[in-house]
């Protein structure tokens, strides 16, 4: 889901400027992380040619750019060329010439190849600590309101409090983008609580968020409540739910049931130890 962009600001220059942005980008493409296929360098070569006398220059510097007859751009890994590219001054050069500034150029390249390679010769294994994170996840697409929320209220809570920004396709597609992986993955969790449905049989963390005369309401998902009924309590009688519990109290429970109406009977005598028989005599 990358769309990269190398930029190259140019300094100062007495040589092929464009050259030096060819390394020095795939240096930084191989320091970033990025799996490109092979390292490239680029060298620019010469031309000086004064009736039958010929010179071929590799690496012009800005002087032999301006007086001689040609600029010619080769870029390319140690398996071939990439590019070429050429300004010529002359009315134009023999194919010997073409031949012969070409294999300078590939020994130029390789040299340069291999001094690249002393600093770093492969994408390094882990993404740079700068590199913008882009996670996707999917999602059912009778969920996508519980991410967006009213009027967009909890996907802004997410994007408040991770710093993240999201994505939701109408297909259930979700791109999360973020300046780290920890700040990402804390976002993909709160969206995986959103949209985690409930399993019976399953124990869960919940938070009593109602307590009635007949049982305590909990919140074991986002937005999700289920009934512990007050004989579902505790292993022993229970006179009165506040006895045990009070709201805001965090508690374990386990799902009984999910009937059609999507109601859901939960058990905390269910979670918790059974009690140990007393002890003989």
């Amino acid at each position: 889901p990358y769309t990269l962009r190398i930029v190259s600001d140019i300094l100062e220059s007495n040589g092929s400027s464009s050259m030096a942005t060819v390394c020095g980008g795939t240096l930084a493409l191989l320091d970033a992380g990025v799996p490109i296929k092979e390292p490239v360098a680029g060298i620019a070569m010469g031309l000086i040619k004064e009736g039958e006398r010929v010179m071929v220059l590799s690496d012009i510097l800005g002087l032999e750019d301006h007086l001689g007859d040609m600029d010619f751009k080769v870029t390319g890994t140690k398996n071939g060329v990439t590019a070429l590219q050429m300004d010529i001054k002359i009315g134009g050069i023999t194919a010997d010439l073409m031949r012969q500034a070409l294999n300078q150029a590939r020994e130029g390249r390789l040299h340069i190849l291999d001094r690249m390679a002393a600093t770093l010769s492969a994408p390094r294994t882990k993404l740079s600590a700068f590199a913008p994170r882009i996670f996707t996840m999917k999602i059912k697409q009778d969920k996508i309101r519980d991410v967006i929320g009213p009027g967009g209220k909890m996907i802004r809570s997410i994007i408040a409090e991770t710093g993240v920004k999201i994505n939701v396709e109408d297909t259930g597609d979700v791109s999360i983008a973020a300046v780290d992986e920890e700040s990402a993955q804390k976002a993909k969790d709160m969206i995986s609580r959103l949209t985690e449905e409930v399993e019976v049989g399953k124990v869960y963390l919940g938070t009593v968020r109602k307590i009635m005369d007949f049982g305590a309401f909990v919140e074991i998902l986002p937005g999700t409540d289920g009934l512990v009924h007050i004989s579902q309590l505790a292993h022993h009688r229970v006179k009165a739910v506040s006895d045990e519990v009070a709201e805001g109290d965090q508690i374990m429970v386990k799902v009984l049931e999910v009937d059609k109406q999507g109601k859901i009977r939960l058990s905390r005598k269910e979670a918790m130890p059974a009690p140990t028989a007393p002890a003989a005599g």
